[in-house]
């Protein structure tokens, strides 16, 4: 690999002896990885081709995906590169906490935040850029969860919203990404000897307006995967000295995995809490973790979330359900799935979704691409159940199923109509794949009418 000299030089003066072995690396394969998703049935076929576990994650393992795979498309695995796995496990969220994932796209540590918390309590999974927010909102969907929130807002917008709110926030921020060019070279080529301090100098605002919305007693983490000082130590010195309220947290360090280094900061002994993966040490890429707590916990104040203060334009109309939607709706919910109740839905447009406990149910001025589980639309008289919905749903749970082979599950995911030998009553089945949840179809006599969405065809 052709790293910049500049690049080289500055870690040959930082890492001394360490050096050759660390510059050694980047001529290595990247590792590749998968966590597979505790809230669905094992995905057997892609763990027997593991080629091992990852110590500090008890659902990860090496090796790769077929993104075509059933057991991909179906959300039971989640492709992701080991180190950047051990975020997850840091952040360790609880169940029915909030928690804000404030840079979360392209979403592999937003699902492992929501497998830690059973999919229970409020994940908010924010991202600034759309086409980013979209793809995070893909993986969530497949992943199948009910308690989250994607949105498309900036931190500063978001600070206003949620004043000392969450209980955890990860901030994965933006970064030179000096961690991952054994993995996507083509970073490199962005890459200058000023470039890590232009993205500490972003990631500071950013961690500013994240403590904003962090209640007393809650937890930051913030993660990068570079190795730039400016990036990791310093940004880590720079919290500790503004915020003094702010108290390091020891993270544990598994074999292969380096304490934070406070030469490279301001020699703050609290900075060694951190942890470094460096290449070298680890089957991974680099990364870099520190675990901060706001305070002492304090008294829940009971906070609302704050109406947004500025009079952006809707994207949506946002509203309740009428009677005659619920209606159609329930009939629906009924055949398929009856113990499914949920508390709050609520309508953009044309479609329907069931807001998650916590969120302020009055979203105006907000950006969001996904308010919670997206159930499905309401047409003239009628209500069409969309695959977020079939993907969140237990098969052993569900009411009505028809299992499919799995040529007919290609079939399906292909666009195509699928024909069954035994006879049925008509009208909407779970489509179940190998016990997995794959998407909801309409039966008619002894064809079963594709919704699988065209955009995810294959």
């Amino acid at each position: 690999m052709q790293l910049p000299e500049e690049f080289i030089e500055k870690y040959r003066r930082l890492l001394g002896e360490e050096a050759p072995a660390f510059l050694a690396s980047f001529d290595q394969p990247s590792q590749s990885g998968f966590r597979v998703n505790p809230l669905k049935a094992a995905p057997q076929d892609t763990i027997d081709r593991a080629t091992g576990r990852v110590p500090y994650v008890p659902t990860g393992y090496y090796g790769t995906v077929d993104g075509k795979s059933l057991d991909h498309v179906a959300g039971a695995i989640y492709s992701q590169e080991p180190s950047a796995m051990y975020v997850g496990e840091v952040v360790d969220p609880q169940p029915g906490e909030r928690v804000l994932d404030l840079c979360a796209a392209p979403g592999g540590k937003t699902t492992h935040l929501v497998a830690k918390m059973g999919d229970t309590g409020l994940l908010v999974a924010n991202e600034i850029f759309r086409k980013r927010a979209k793809v995070l909102a893909e993986n969530l969907e497949r992943w199948g969860t009910r308690s989250t929130v994607v949105m498309n807002e900036s931190p500063a917008e978001l600070e206003d919203q949620f004043p000392r709110f969450f209980d955890r926030i990860l901030v994965d921020a933006p970064c030179s990404g000096e961690g991952m060019f054994r993995k996507e070279p083509a970073g490199i080529e962005y890459w200058n000897p000023d470039y890590p301090a232009e993205c500490a100098n972003r990631q500071r605002k950013i961690l500013a307006s994240a403590l904003k919305m962090l209640k007393p007693g809650g937890i930051l983490v913030y993660s990068t995967c570079t190795f730039a000082p400016e990036e990791d130590e310093q940004n880590l010195a720079w919290l500790l000295a503004t915020y003094p309220e702010l108290k390091t947290v020891p993270i544990k360090k598994y074999p292969g995995m380096d304490d934070g280094r406070p030469e490279w900061g301001d020699n703050n002994p609290a900075l060694r809490d951190a942890v470094r993966l460096f290449p070298h040490h680890i089957q991974g890429e680099g990364h870099f973790i520190a675990k901060l707590q706001n305070g002492t916990p304090a008294p829940d104040p009971a906070v609302t979330p704050a109406r947004h203060r500025r009079n952006k334009k809707k994207r949506h109309q946002r509203s309740g359900l009428d009677k005659a939607a619920q209606a159609e709706f329930a009939a629906v919910r009924d055949r398929l799935w009856p113990d499914y109740q949920p508390k709050r839905l609520l309508t953009f447009g044309d479609q329907l979704y069931a807001l998650p406990a916590g969120m302020p149910a009055d979203l105006a001025g907000m950006t969001i691409l996904r308010p919670g589980l997206h159930l499905g639309t309401l047409k003239k008289n009628r209500f069409e159940p969309a695959l977020a919905w079939a993907l969140a749903c237990d098969p052993r749970t569900c009411s009505r199923t028809l299992a499919l082979s799995h040529d007919q599950w290609r079939q399906y995911v292909h666009g195509d109509v699928v024909t069954i030998d035994a006879a049925r009553e008509n009208g909407w089945y779970l489509l179940t794949c190998d016990g997995f949840a794959t998407g909801f179809g309409k039966l008619v006599g002894n064809t079963v009418k594709n919704f699988y969405p065209k955009g995810l065809r294959f």
